[in-house]
């Protein structure tokens, strides 16, 4: 339920138009300044990560994982995306929070279950 929100608010930012995807958009946008989240799909290699890692760190930028990232925006080739509205980056970033929080309380109920 909350990855198919968080699945939504993308598709819904790239809707708005403000969502670009592809690396070279991207990093273009983040180099500007432009944009608010970068959102790297979990699949993407570990180079990819770590280049956009300190890409984003550099200038201050959120960078989200996240799982099918292209689906979300009907494009499953894409790896990279980025938001260039602070309201979708906060509704994203929200979402992203929940579907963590989720996961950790499942993760965690079956440990406990486990245990029993």
């Amino acid at each position: 339920m909350r990855e198919q929100r968080l699945s939504n608010a993308i598709g819904l930012a790239m809707k708005a138009g403000k969502c670009q995807s592809g690396d070279f958009a991207v990093e273009k946008l983040v180099r500007a300044g432009k944009a608010r989240l970068v959102i790297l799909d979990s699949e993407a290699s570990q180079a990819t990560q770590e280049r956009y890692g300190r890409l984003c760190e550099r200038m201050q930028i959120p960078l989200l994982l996240a799982a099918h990232a292209g689906e979300a925006i009907g494009k499953p080739a894409r790896i990279v995306l980025a938001i260039t509205d602070q309201g979708f980056s906060t509704m994203i970033q929200h979402a992203a929070a929940e579907l963590a929080a989720e996961q950790n309380a499942a993760k965690e109920q079956t440990a406990a279950f486990e245990d029993k």
